[in-house]
């Protein structure tokens, strides 16, 4: 499930952005054309869908098995040399400044790199991220890449928001992840009240399956996630300090990463948006002390993908009940009438909420 705000690519090379696709048609990601999986599932032909429930079944078997049989991806991206991560130590307060430093360095010698191997794209996406300007946690540019990027004074933050990217999010597509923490971090700082201090983390700290894969379907990337995941937060607390309130903010896959990692982990809240599920069947049983929150845009394909455990060839597909249902028990909050890349538009009333999640302001949170 893709990261929000989602960017694609229309007929001749020109990027459409949430808007009129360059070839004229609507948005790819959020609207009402969104390509094969809307057709499948979406728009006015979902009742169908939604109605016949042992053809949901039949029908994402045959979906899944021709993923196995027939793979629907593009070829596989040649990898692009790149450095070793630096080599850090724990991570504090004190010790941010140098790290930031580190991951910068290591970012410009993956940019190097790159440029040697005839790769300009990944090249300008590690040299965008060597920027003074950025500030680094973690920097891995091999392979699809991994970055941890801290927006704000993450060292004085009374409020810190982890931001979960869904499938589709890697190096090269990191910008419209980016924008979406950014959305993010401007928010907060518009209605934090007086004297607090909030900072975001934008988390691409696992490999994420491609929108069109196998993987798209099983909890198999989300648990190779999960105890990354629970470090991060784990160095969080070392350098924000217990008094700070940690809310995970987790988009589409992104949230059976947060499921995945829910069990004992020290974060105040869980917010799912355009989620496929966690994995569980309740929010009982993330086992977290955290509140759990769920939302879902109007116009987000997601509410028409098949909410199931099916065991197909020995492995568990799909991620079980509806967050947004009652059944799941979660505290649902508007989303307005979005689509599936739309949760982080400014102005949104998924956006405002998420903020006010995130503050602390329970009681300020709208709900349907």
């Amino acid at each position: 499930m893709g990261s929000a705000p989602k960017y694609h690519r229309a007929a001749g090379g020109r990027r459409a952005a949430g808007g009129r696709r360059a070839d004229g048609g609507r948005r790819a990601d959020g609207g009402r054309r969104a390509g094969w999986w809307h057709r499948a599932f979406g728009g006015r032909r979902a009742g169908w869908w939604r109605r016949a429930g042992r053809w949901r079944r039949a029908a994402l078997a045959a979906l899944v098995t021709g993923a196995v049989v027939l793979p629907l991806s593009a070829a596989v991206r040649p990898d692009t040399p790149a450095p070793v991560p630096a080599s850090l130590g724990p991570l504090r307060a004190a010790t941010l400044d140098e790290a930031y430093a580190a991951n910068r360095a290591n970012a410009a010698e993956a940019s190097r790199m790159a440029a040697a191997h005839h790769d300009r794209s990944r090249a300008a996406a590690d040299r965008r991220l060597a920027a003074p300007t950025r500030h680094l946690l973690h920097f891995d540019g091999r392979g699809s890449g991994r970055v941890t990027e801290v927006l704000g004074d993450l060292a004085r933050a009374d409020r810190v928001a982890v931001l979960v990217p869904g499938s589709d999010t890697g190096l090269d597509t990191y910008g419209r992840f980016h924008g979406a923490a950014s959305a993010l971090h401007r928010q907060l700082a518009r209605q934090a009240p007086a004297g607090t201090r909030t900072a975001v983390v934008a988390w691409l700290g696992y490999e994420t399956p491609g929108t069109v894969s196998t993987t798209v379907t099983t909890t198999g990337r989300a648990e190779q996630a999960a105890p990354h995941l629970r470090a991060l937060v784990a160095d969080l607390r070392a350098i924000s300090g217990e008094g700070a309130r940690i809310s995970l903010v987790c988009h589409s896959y992104g949230s059976v990463v947060c499921g995945r990692s829910a069990a004992g982990l020290d974060v105040d809240d869980i917010a799912l948006v355009g989620s496929p599920g966690t994995g569980a069947d309740t929010a009982a049983a993330l086992r977290t002390r955290g509140r759990v929150w769920a939302a879902r845009g109007g116009d987000d394909w997601v509410e028409n993908v098949p909410h199931l455990d099916l065991d197909l060839f020995g492995t568990t597909v799909g991620f079980g009940t509806d967050p947004v249902s009652p059944a799941f028990g979660a505290r649902v909050f508007a989303a307005g009438d979005g689509g599936h890349s739309d949760y982080f538009r400014p102005g949104s009333a998924s956006l405002t909420n998420l903020a006010r999640i995130v503050l602390g302001e329970t009681k300020a949170v709208t709900h349907d």
